[in-house]
């Protein structure tokens, strides 16, 4: 990340900066921030007032704290309309919702990590980790695993390098190699499942959006609890999960959905 940051310059280290302050969850001090910075003191407060400045962090004079600020509300909600899945799958996570009674998941990849981008809720909601917005492992959950199996090798091995393979439950998936194989697997058949890999009591089944010429568009998930279904039940809406996948993929091509992974930056010229 470092060597990230590094490479991308100011920018960079600017955004490492929102990295920090979003991670924390709440407002934080300065002093907070200064031990998880990768820079010194001094290029860190200048990055702060920067970005305060330009509406990026907002400054809170009674506590001294500083908070993610409302100019990036705009611009993700810029980008949620031009870049996300959500506004184009909308209805047919409403229908699929309204026909299952699970829980919809919509999911994008975000670098390594599984970034949901919305969320249709069970008729009985179950509480768990994911909701629109959040961020979690691509290496222990369905949508994660379906999404890392159409993608090419040299991609796998990047996202594979960085994951944690950290146990959050008995049944995650510990290991490169364990990963890599239930990969082919899914390659295989088209889905996936969450064996309670991430949070105990929690299943599911996952598929991904992949266009017509086989780009990765994100990835679409039935979720439930070990105490209302089984696996094999699970597994029956994974022909489901499949049409509407492709009807998602086809309302996208319709939409003309930017391939972020094809397009360049313009030239000054253009």
């Amino acid at each position: 990340m470092a060597d990230a940051q590094s490479a991308d310059g100011t920018v960079g280290k600017a955004l490492a900066v929102l990295d920090l302050v979003a991670g924390f969850g709440r407002p934080v001090r300065f002093a907070e921030l200064q031990p998880l910075a990768p820079f010194p003191k001094a290029t860190l407060y200048r990055f702060v007032q920067t970005l305060t400045n330009q509406g990026m962090l907002a400054f809170d004079p009674d506590h001294n704290t500083y908070s993610l600020g409302i100019r990036l509300v705009r611009l993700a909600h810029g980008a949620w309309q031009q870049s996300s899945l959500a506004p184009i799958a909308q209805a047919h996570l409403d229908a699929l919702s309204l026909d299952l009674r699970e829980t919809v998941h919509l999911a994008q990849l975000d670098h390594a990590q599984v970034l949901y981008v919305d969320k249709r809720n069970a008729t009985k909601p179950l509480p768990m980790y994911s909701e629109a917005g959040k961020v979690g492992p691509a290496y222990c959950t369905g949508v994660g695993k379906a999404m890392l199996s159409c993608l090419p090798d040299d991609r796998v091995d990047n996202i594979i390098a960085q994951q944690s393979f950290h146990p959050f439950t008995p049944t995650t998936l510990t290991s490169p190699e364990a990963l890599r194989a239930e990969l082919a697997d899914i390659k295989r058949d088209g889905h996936s499942f969450d064996r309670e890999e991430h949070e105990p009591g929690i299943i599911c089944v996952a598929v991904p959006i992949v266009s017509e010429r086989g780009r990765l568009l994100g990835g679409l998930s039935v979720t439930s609890a070990t105490t209302r279904t089984s696996l094999q039940d699970m597994a029956q809406h994974a022909p489901r999960l499949k049409q509407t996948a492709r009807a998602i993929a086809q309302d996208v091509a319709a939409w003309r959905f930017p391939d972020q992974t094809a397009l360049s930056a313009p030239t000054a010229a253009e």
